[in-house]
């Protein structure tokens, strides 16, 4: 299936070995799905960097924050009959659900959009409190003004949620809590206030009934959120059969705010498509691609930690030109650029 992305050709950009790991006890796993923004004139990621540790023939080890918020290792054997490890991402011990790694978000920055550094002086974004025990996950980030938002994905043993933080000069921050609870994921924040509103799509999720569906909120104050409503299902048969998810925040156009998506069929192949929300309502959806604009198809794209994905939350738009920075195979950090009149005129 031939998409629309124009893939950088200097991808993957950032790779594992580019990064060195938090603290000597641990080795990066993969890097994943950075959010995007300008600052300073630059380009900037703020990349999540998974960690593991090194494992042992017979014993599994999984890292967690502990009280004080370092990062504590609990090692169990292989033969434990309390432990199921069938999966590369998730372990179950004893009945709870633990992550085989840990993510922090690192920030990195760049001239050309292409070439990325970590910069002095711009610490990592490590997990606080019990509700960031297994760490915090593909921040989206939103500019309002002279604030940044960041909306992150919060996950402890208590469930996955959004967390907010938000900073003016990204040596600061400051704390908003979790703004969405379990089981919620995929936060962007509008880069405007309608009608004099915060407005955000979610994805909340339940296991046992309805599905992992896009929807819409809205706020007085960036913080309590309501009027919750489902926006996006999935689709049997195509693409996003799945899962469906919201990328960065929605972009203004013409026609109406414009939002990258990604979408997952039941063989887990991640997918890129876009939906159409009218301007001065967007609990209204317009229109949305039948296709995905965007397939993994580089061999980056297809094997990895976790194979065939093709995942952003983060981007930049000069004007018809749009830069998706986006997460590969769950391991690569790779760009694209795409034309937004091409993405609109895929919509039906």
């Amino acid at each position: 299936m031939k998409d629309i992305a124009q893939r950088f050709s200097e991808n993957p950009l950032l790779l594992p070995k580019d990064l060195q790991p938090s603290n000597a006890g641990l080795q990066i796993i993969s890097l994943l799905n950075p959010g995007v923004f300008r600052f300073q004139d630059k380009t900037w990621l703020l990349v999540r960097v998974a960690e593991g540790t090194a494992q042992k023939e017979g014993v599994i080890f999984f890292p967690v924050l502990n009280a004080t918020g370092n990062t504590e290792i609990i090692e169990v054997p292989l033969n434990d009959p309390d432990l199921i490890a069938t999966d590369a991402r998730v372990i179950n011990y004893k009945g709870l659900d633990y992550l085989t790694t840990i993510s922090h978000l690192r920030l990195m920055a760049s001239d050309d959009g292409i070439h990325f550094t970590e910069q002095d002086g711009y610490a990592p974004l490590f997990g606080q409190g019990y509700l960031e025990r297994f760490g915090i996950e593909d921040c989206r980030v939103t500019q309002i003004n002279d604030t940044y938002y960041l909306t992150y994905t919060a996950v402890s043993d208590s469930g996955v949620g959004v967390g907010l933080q938000t900073t003016k000069d990204w040596q600061h921050f400051e704390p908003g809590g979790m703004i969405l609870p379990p089981h919620n994921k995929d936060c962007a924040l509008f880069e405007e206030k309608i009608s004099g509103k915060y407005y955000c799509l979610h994805r909340p999720s339940s296991k046992e009934i309805g599905g992992n569906y896009i929807w819409l909120a809205e706020s007085s104050d960036g913080r309590q959120w309501g009027n919750h409503q489902c926006l996006i299902k999935t689709r049997s048969g195509l693409w996003d059969s799945a899962r469906v998810g919201a990328g960065a925040a929605p972009i203004r156009t013409e026609q109406g705010w414009l939002e990258i998506y990604h979408g997952a069929n039941a063989e887990h192949r991640y997918c890129l498509g876009a939906f159409l929300m009218d301007i001065n309502d967007p609990s209204i959806v317009l229109a949305r691609t039948t296709e995905p604009i965007m397939v993994p198809t580089e061999p980056y794209e297809l094997s990895g930690f976790f194979g065939y994905v093709v995942f952003t939350n983060g981007h930049i738009v000069y004007g018809d030109k749009l830069v998706i920075y986006y997460g590969a195979a769950d391991e690569f950090v790779c760009g694209a650029h795409f034309s937004i009149k091409e993405i609109l005129s895929r919509l039906s």
